[in-house]
């Protein structure tokens, strides 16, 4: 290998044949054409191959939407009028005369455009032109003709429902609307439209109610997305539930249409690493090859952030900044540089004057991605032991060290950030609390007004004056008021809707610290009791099904939860007392879950849909934005993870053992439960005072009584007899002198600087006093002058230290000249 460049790693995947290449982009669900096709477009059948007197005789015949005279006659005429524009047309069936016609893809104005072109300006033109409408209806109720579904939805397609339902299949609608009328989540704008999609259907595909598929009401919705916005076709799938609900489509059908078109599907591994357009192929493969050996172990949304982490973060960007990198073993410089960058993330900016600027911020999962490839290489090392033939030519030192993962200072950073984070939020926790609690009541109280308001009218709510205002146009569940005093609109319902939704999420999120994705799949099953052997009382508990450690907990429910969750029970139940079933889709695995009775659910537009965690987090930041506590001036920013460092945080300073706090939090080790506890200074101060008065409490507890007088000032006489002449004895109270006296051996001197000159006088005496001794022959005095002089040189020697230390040094004036050179 020469730059990382090599041919090892290319013929060791020689043997197996490369992996095609996937398309990029979000997964489509699979075989969706094959499981659930929608009815052919056909251009023959037996209507359309009627003659045009044939056709008109039958439109005599069909049981008329209005008994009028002069309606049947002008729908007659009508239908004849059409017929003779379509006929010079080319084709066999009146179909196949439509789509020649062109008037298919003409929209709005260019219709009547279109018409008049082809029927010319004569003094009955006009009147023509307007007959065309209702005869296009005719004939479509008639399945003479079938436009195509971008064409029908652009149409007004209110004579349309209104048609189909009286000339096609009336006995199909009056089952629709009677199924609509018994849910209370379907509002007359809801049946509107699954009315109108339905007959959409029919008149696109022909036949009866009963006759439609499950792959026609995707094609529809396809279409419609397509054709109109997003938000024109927001809510416009409830039909499919209805359909679904009558029994129409087979059993293995799709609980909800969005499984079908509106959520990506799981992608492959192939599709996961070919998102990042990798050049190298023996390392595509290999990266291929290397995640499905790891997919078994691995959940959906671990196995895309690995694949992103070793595709993009590491290989891809090796080959942006080393073009033909083709080798695992990489030079120790590009190592390095590669680390470096990983480090960095670089991030856009925008400025008034200069437009777009290039910054970097810390990448906040380096070390993870770290992690990751080191855990690529040392598992292509043993691999290798156990497959040489497949992974020997991959295996390589590692770029990684050890010390590169061992994250101390990135942990301790997180720990720092987490704690202070805790520190200064949970204060205000409780005004939290207390301003949504107030606005939910408030807008509750709002919504009761206006709905018992006439629009037009005024009315108070809270001491503020509102008034309804009349749109005719609205939904039927939308309340719209007018503040009085500030002029903004809202809607109530939404506004109701939106506040105890976050009042909800607020109280149970704090009284369980759950998870967000744990809030979001606690269902009606949940409710479970508990007997307890000693006294036979029943506990209520909540059972939290199992999410990111997949360990299920059961917690104990406070009568403040229990407040909370019988307001959300009686919230979603419907008209009979019991909670819809319905599907929700996990965003993490990418699957939809099996039909339950899901606590988070609210009704849209005639169909009952969980809560995302998107919507969630947006109700919760749009209630903190109006709950400002006292002292702030900037709102309050609370994630849903924050609830639950604060209900560990708050459990643990209130006794909770942290084994305990473990199990309800429903970690696999302790450190995880004690890294979600912030630490507060005077915690340290407290447990100090509480282990002083442990050891006191050893004590006898006659040396804690109070001091008389006498024993007070024998006390303070003491401090005033620890002055000596070489400085202070530092002997303890009461404790007898050990050296009887001789303070220049006794380690408890401390000597005074100012005394200095008497420990140099004492050594000099010393050392006259040895010489004399030695002289005289005085051996056994010599020996206790020599101990005296090395404790006097050892202090003098402390002494000067010290004084080095705390002396200051004069750096002089700085010159101009000195600091330029």
């Amino acid at each position: 290998m020469s730059g990382g460049i090599s041919t090892v790693g290319i013929a060791a995947l020689d043997a197996a044949p490369p992996t095609p290449r996937a398309k990029a982009g979000p997964a489509a669900p699979p075989d969706i054409a094959d499981r659930f096709p929608a009815r052919l477009d056909s251009t023959v059948w037996p209507q359309t191959k009627d003659s045009a007197e044939r056709i008109v005789a039958l439109v005599e015949k069909m049981h008329p939407w209005a008994d009028t005279p002069q309606v049947r006659n002008h729908r007659r005429r009508g239908v004849i009028l059409l017929l003779n524009l379509l006929a010079p047309y080319p084709g066999a069936t009146w179909q196949h005369k439509w789509l020649a016609s062109g008037l298919e893809d003409t929209q709005g104005r260019q219709w009547q455009d279109a018409l008049t072109q082809r029927v010319g300006e004569h003094r009955y033109a006009h009147w023509q032109i307007r007959q065309f409408p209702s005869a296009l209806t005719t004939l479509i109720c008639a399945d003479v003709l079938r436009p195509r579904l971008p064409y029908l939805l652009t149409r007004n397609a209110r004579g349309l429902v209104g048609a189909m339902a009286a000339l096609r299949d009336p006995d199909g609608f009056d089952l629709l609307r009677r199924e609509c009328r018994s849910l209370d989540s379907i509002t007359p704008t809801a049946e509107f439209r699954i009315l109108r999609n339905t007959a959409l259907l029919l008149a696109r595909h022909g036949g009866g109610v009963r006759n439609i598929t499950v792959g026609d009401c995707v094609q529809l919705i396809r279409s419609a997305h397509s054709t109109t916005s997003e938000a024109t076709m927001k809510g416009h799938t409830a039909f499919y539930s209805l359909l679904r609900r009558l029994g129409i489509f087979p059993d293995d059908a799709p609980d909800h249409v969005r499984a079908l078109y509106a959520t990506p599907g799981r992608q492959s591994v192939e599709q996961l690493v070919d998102r990042y357009h990798i050049e190298c192929t023996p390392v595509r493969d290999l990266l291929i090859a290397y995640l499905r050996e790891r997919q078994p172990a691995l959940d959906y949304i671990t196995l895309a952030q690995l694949s992103y982490m070793l595709a993009s973060l590491f290989w891809r960007d090796l080959e942006r900044h080393h073009p033909g990198v083709n080798s695992l073993d990489l030079p120790a410089e590009w190592a390095l540089a590669w680390k470096e960058r990983l480090h960095r993330k670089p991030t856009k900016q925008s400025t008034t004057d200069t437009g777009a600027t290039t910054g970097a911020t810390t990448r906040a999962s380096a070390l993870a991605c770290l992690l990751a490839v080191r855990a690529l290489y040392l598992d292509l090392a043993q691999w290798a032991l156990e497959e040489p033939q497949r992974w020997a030519a991959w295996a390589v030192p590692c770029p990684v060290r050890p010390a590169d993962v061992r994250g101390t200072k990135t942990k301790t950073r997180t720990k720092a950030r987490m704690d202070q984070r805790t520190r200064e939020l949970l204060p205000s926790l409780p005004d939290v609390v207390r301003t949504v609690d107030a606005r939910r009541l408030h807008c509750a109280a709002l919504l009761s007004a206006a709905s018992d308001a006439t629009p037009g009218s005024s009315f108070t709510c809270d001491g503020a004056l509102y008034t309804r205002l009349h749109k005719p146009h609205a939904a039927g569940t939308k309340i719209w008021v007018s503040d009085t005093r500030t002029g903004t609109v809202l809607d109530a319902s939404q506004y109701e809707q939106e506040t105890f939704w976050a009042w909800a999420t607020v109280e149970i999120l704090r009284n369980t610290g759950i998870r967000i994705e744990e809030l979001l799949e606690l269902n009606h099953y949940a409710f479970v009791q508990y007997r307890l052997p000693t006294t036979g009382e029943l506990v209520p508990l909540l059972q939290i099904t199992p999410s990111k450690t997949d360990a299920e907990r059961l917690l104990l429910i406070t009568p403040e939860l229990a407040d909370v969750l019988s307001a959300v029970v009686r919230r979603i139940r419907t008209h009979d007392g019991g909670v819809p079933l319905i599907s929700a889709y996990d965003p993490y695995e990418k699957i939809w879950l099996p039909p339950m009775p899901l606590l988070f659910q609210r009704p849209v537009s005639g169909e009952h849909r969980a809560f995302s965690g998107a919507t969630i987090r947006d109700y919760l930041a749009k209630a903190l934005a109006a709950a400002l506590p006292p002292g702030r001036r900037t709102p309050v920013h609370l994630t849903p993870h924050d609830f639950r460092r604060f209900f560990v945080t708050d459990a643990l300073l209130n006794g909770l053992p942290p084994h305990l706090a473990q199990i309800i939090c429903g970690h696999r080790d302790i450190n995880t439960t004690m890294g979600y506890k912030a630490v507060y200074p005077h915690e340290a101060i407290e447990a100090h005072r509480a282990f002083i008065a442990r050891r006191r409490a050893t004590r006898p507890s006659e040396e804690y009584r109070t001091p008389t007088d006498t024993e007070w000032d024998e006390f303070l006489g003491h401090f005033e007899h620890r002055k000596v002449s070489l400085g202070t004895c530092g002997r303890a109270y009461q404790a007898p002198c050990i050296h009887e006296h001789a303070c220049i051996r006794c380690p408890v001197l401390r000597p005074d600087p100012r005394q200095r000159h008497r420990l140099d006088e004492i050594r000099t005496n010393l050392i006259d006093r040895i010489t004399e001794a030695e002289r005289e022959g005085w051996l056994g005095e010599v020996e206790g002058l020599k101990v005296s002089l090395a404790a006097a040189e050892n202090k003098l020697a402390d002494l000067d230290a010290h004084i080095h230390k705390t002396k200051s040094a004069h750096l002089g004036m700085p010159a101009f000249g000195r600091a330029t050179t």
